[in-house]
This record gives C-alpha cells, structure tokens and sequence, in this order.
C-alpha cells in the first residue's frame, strides 16, 4: 500500500532557505568570486585564479593575526570554562536565591557588543573611568592604548565578565540535570567533595560544557567589535586580531581580492574546529547512550 506523501511542509520550510540563501550563500558566493578575480577599477575584473590565497598564505601579517586570535581564544578558555564550573558549582540550586542569582548572570549577555566596548573603553580611561582612575591612583601605571600588556588584560578582563554567564548557566543546568540518586550514593559512600565532582558533576557536565568551548571557541575567534572600539587593534597592531585586520584589508585599504581569499580562510577554519567539536560531542552521546 503506498503512503501518500504531504509535500506541503515545504512551504513552511522555504522562507527558512530563502532567508538563508539571501542571509548566507549569495554573499559567501561573492565572496568566492572576489577571491578567484582581480580588477583594475571601473568594476571591470578579471579571473586571477587562486594567487590570493597563495599570497595570504606567504604573508606574515596574516599568520601574525592568526597566532594573536588563537593566543585570545585559548586565553579565554582556559579562564571562563574554570570559571564558569566554579561559579555554577556554588550556585543555590534552588529557591528565590537560586532565580536571583540566574537573573544577575544573565544580564551581561544581555548588553550589545558595541555596548560592552564602550563600557570598557570609559571604565578604563585614567581621566573619566573608574578603573583607569583608581589603578593611577594607587600608583600603578595603566594605559590601555599605549601599552601592550595593559590593552591585552583589558581585552581579555572585559570579554571574561562578558560571557563567562554562559558558561556558568551551561554548567548549571547540566548539575540540575544530575538525579539526587547519584548524590545519596555518593553520601552513603562517603566520597570527597573532590570525588563528587570528578566521578558524577564533571562527567554529566561534559555535553554542556563541550557546547559552552565550541560557542566560546567561535565568538572568540571572530571578535570584532568589542575590540575595535576599546583597542582599534592597537596599540600598533598588539591588539589587531584576525577579523579587525580583515576589516582593515577589505574596507581600510579596498584589497578586495585578498580580503576575500582571507575571509575564506578565516570561514574555513572555523568550519573546521566547529566540525571537531560536533564529531567530539557526537562521540560522547553515543557513549552515553
């Protein structure tokens, strides 16, 4: 007996593809095809093959970027992932303290980017910033647009108090999803708080917080405008990441067909740790299951 197949749930999914389409893979294509070509102005191009992505690759500046993106992401990882354990761990697990501390960790994810940015460039300023005052006030020399030390901490202070919430309510609620069973038998047992952890919190933690690293790896990674408007990617380029010196390729100085083959790059790479961390967390649910 053939089943008849409603095909009218297309219609609902098709403003999704076009969204997509529009919002995605028209501008990815474009960017495609910037990349493959070259101009003498007049918009009049011409196919230059792949000599851009030769030239990014044998370019200096780009691997400089590179290895100051990955020493930000890997410094904010191994500070908000700890972190966000910590907090979530001494966290009421239930009543009004319980919502007023989930209300309180909420609310910096709350603020916009550009926001956050302006936040902490006039908390650090020495002249008008509470931050900046108080430091030169008990005598430490802190300027986050001339030193480079100082424009890194500042970086790395404000995007830790910025989305370290995520981390803490991701490993929230995997602790709320553990069973009492497992703490009764631990009780029972008379297990360590340190065994607790390590052999029933951190093993039922382990989906959310993979989660928490891959939304972290890739926000972290394609930063641009917290530090744009706190740094400039300065001082010199202490502070250019990848996707301010992306910005300044493509807008500052119109290099379109190397800011394209750069972007591609850029978009390749966290294509490929996202589909590690998708591999990773698949494996994991299998073994769970």
């Amino acid at each position: 007996m053939n089943k008849t197949v409603n095909q009218k749930a297309w219609f609902l999914v098709l403003p999704v593809l076009v969204l997509v389409a529009f919002s995605a893979v028209i501008p990815l294509m474009t960017v495609v095809n910037y990349s493959v070509q070259d101009t003498f102005g007049q918009n009049e191009f011409f196919w230059s093959g792949l000599i851009w992505f030769e030239d990014m690759l044998a370019s200096e500046r780009m691997w400089d970027a590179l290895g100051r993106q990955l020493m930000f992401s890997g410094i904010i990882l191994a500070i908000q992932v700890p972190l966000g354990i910590f907090v979530a761990l001494n966290m009421p697990k239930s009543g009004v303290w319980s919502s007023v501390c989930l209300v309180l960790m909420s609310l910096p994810l709350l603020i916009p980017w550009n926001v956050v940015g302006t936040i902490w460039q006039i908390f650090g300023r020495v002249d008008i910033g509470l931050l900046g005052y108080t430091l030169d006030a008990i005598g430490i020399n802190y300027n986050y647009t001339q030193d480079t030390l100082d424009a890194w901490v500042t970086l790395i202070v404000m995007d830790v108090w910025h989305w370290t919430s995520l981390v803490a309510l991701l490993a929230f609620a995997g602790l709320k999803s553990i069973p009492d069973a497992y703490y009764q038998a631990a009780k029972i047992d008379q297990a360590s708080r340190w065994k607790v952890f390590r052999y029933i919190e951190l093993p039922k933690m382990t989906g959310v917080l993979t989660i928490a690293i891959l939304l972290r790896f890739m926000d972290s990674f394609k930063i641009y405008t917290e530090p744009f408007v706190v740094t400039g990617g300065g001082p010199g380029n202490a502070t250019t990441l990848l996707s301010i010196d992306l910005v300044k390729m493509a807008l500052g100085q119109f290099d379109l067909g190397p800011a394209a083959a750069f972007s591609i790059m850029y978009f390749l790479v966290i294509l490929l740790v996202s589909w590690v961390f998708y591999t990773v967390m698949t494996n994991l649910d299998k073994q769970e299951g």
